[in-house]
C-alpha cells in the first residue's frame, strides 16, 4: 500500500518508459482511470485497458516516437499529501509554455489546465506532463 498512489502511477509510467517497455501495470482506480484517459487524449500515451476484479488492474501501452524516444519527456507531481496545491483559474501555470499540461482536479472532474482557464474553474493541481 501506498501513501500516494497518484504519485505511484506516475513512477510506474516512467520507470516503464526508462526501460523502453511496451506497455505497464497499475493498481486500478477510478482517479488512475481518468488520468489514464487524459493521457491518451493529449497523446501521451497510445491507449489503456482496464481489468475490473481483485485486484484490479489499468495496464497502460506507452507510445514511443523515431529512435524509441517516449512521448513523456517528464512527469512531475505537484499536489502531495502532506502539502495540497490549490488553484484558482487564474493561477492555473502554463506547462512548458503550453507544451504539456497540467492535470487539475475540480469541482467539475478531471481536466487539463487549458481547459480549467477555459471554463474558468480553479482546483487541486496533481500532476504535470510534458
Amino acid at each position: 500500500m501506498t501513501s500516494d498512489p497518484i504519485a505511484d502511477m506516475l513512477t510506474r509510467i516512467r520507470n516503464a518508459q526508462i526501460a523502453r517497455l511496451e506497455r505497464t501495470d497499475i493498481p486500478l482506480s477510478k482517479l488512475k482511470l481518468q488520468i489514464a484517459e487524459l493521457l491518451q487524449r493529449e497523446g501521451f500515451i497510445a491507449g489503456f485497458t482496464s481489468e475490473q476484479g481483485t485486484p484490479g488492474k489499468i495496464t497502460v501501452t506507452l507510445k514511443y516516437g523515431q529512435g524509441h524516444k517516449a512521448a513523456i519527456a517528464g512527469l512531475l507531481r505537484k499536489s502531495r499529501p502532506g502539502r495540497r496545491l490549490y488553484l484558482s483559474h487564474n493561477d492555473v501555470p502554463k506547462v512548458m509554455n503550453g507544451l504539456g499540461i497540467g492535470i487539475l482536479s475540480t469541482s467539475r472532474g478531471l481536466m487539463t489546465d487549458k481547459d480549467a482557464r477555459r471554463e474558468r474553474v480553479g482546483g487541486e493541481l496533481l500532476c504535470e506532463v510534458w
